[in-house]
Order: C-alpha cells, then sequence, then structure tokens
C-alpha cells in the first residue's frame, strides 16, 4: 500500500471510529489529517483532501482549536492561516481527557450536588436520594480518574492500568 493511500485510509478510518465516541465524523477527519500531516495545512489543503467546503474545514478547525487538540501556526510569507495538531499522543490523551472532564463530567457532578438537598423520607425520596448517591460515587471516582490522568505520566498511568487488569 502506498503512503497516501494508507494515510486516506487511516483518515476515513478515524473519522467513523470517532462516530462512536460522539464525536462529529469530519472533525475526526480533519484531525486525523492535521495528525499525520508533516507541515502545516491551510484550509484550502484541507478543502482539496477531505473534499469537504470551505465552511465544514472552518467550523471544524475551530471546534478542534476550542478543543486545544489544534493550533494556528504561522508560516512565514504566507497571509493564509495554517494549522498544526498536537503530535504527542500522550498529551492529546491528556487534553482529550481534560476538555471531557469539564464539559461532561464536572456539570453531572455539579447536578448531583445540587440535588442532594431533597428533603423527602418516602420511600420513593429514599430510593432517589440512595440513587442519587451511587451516580455521584461513580461520577466523583471517574472524574479523579480522569483528573490523576491529566496529572501523571505516560509510565505511571500505563503501569497502574496494567495493575488494574491483572487483578
Amino acid at each position: 500500500m502506498e503512503l497516501q493511500e494508507a494515510k486516506l485510509k487511516y483518515i476515513q478510518t478515524w473519522g467513523s471510529l470517532a462516530t462512536n465516541w460522539g464525536v462529529n465524523k469530519t472533525m475526526a477527519q480533519v484531525h486525523a489529517l492535521l495528525l499525520v500531516s508533516t507541515k502545516p495545512l491551510s484550509a484550502e489543503d484541507i478543502m482539496e483532501t477531505l473534499q469537504i467546503s470551505r465552511g465544514n474545514v472552518n467550523m471544524n478547525v475551530r471546534a478542534l482549536i476550542d478543543w486545544g487538540i489544534v493550533q494556528k501556526e504561522f508560516v512565514v510569507g504566507e497571509r493564509k492561516e495554517f494549522f498544526i495538531a498536537i503530535k504527542d499522543i500522550w498529551e492529546l490523551f491528556k487534553q482529550i481527557a481534560k476538555e471531557r472532564k469539564k464539559r461532561e463530567i464536572e456539570p453531572v457532578i455539579k447536578v448531583l450536588n445540587e440535588l442532594q438537598d431533597i428533603k423527602d423520607d418516602s420511600e420513593e425520596g429514599k430510593e432517589f436520594k440512595k440513587v442519587l448517591a451511587d451516580l455521584s460515587k461513580v461520577t466523583t471516582t471517574v472524574n479523579n480518574i480522569l483528573e490523576k490522568s491529566i496529572k501523571a505520566d505516560e509510565h505511571w498511568l500505563l503501569s497502574n492500568f496494567t495493575k488494574m487488569v491483572k487483578k
């Protein structure tokens, strides 16, 4: 398989896989393209390679910048904007974990904390409080794991994960 063919297959596969994680397919493809590119790419480069519109490129690149996994890159002598992806896969993982924690886990914890003050001692009230307490425990545990992952280095997490799996 030729390199360009392999890159395109990777980009298509990454885009399809990302939809299983709730990520927009085109956004994942743009990210995959930037990840395997050896040089910064302009919106035109991305449009041409992925056969998508300028608006689609701009919207997805902005979202990737908001996630902190793509950055603008200045290219001497060029007026166009160019973009690069974080290439360090461990840093990429940590940045995505940080954003998911902030966008998904922390809001749930906030709501669960607000719901702790329910004043109802009926059976239904007690059952509801138990469900909230269990959900809060799991969510807090996930939050703590993500926090440790974000702060950890690659070897610490991998060795601890390996220990967990072996148990």
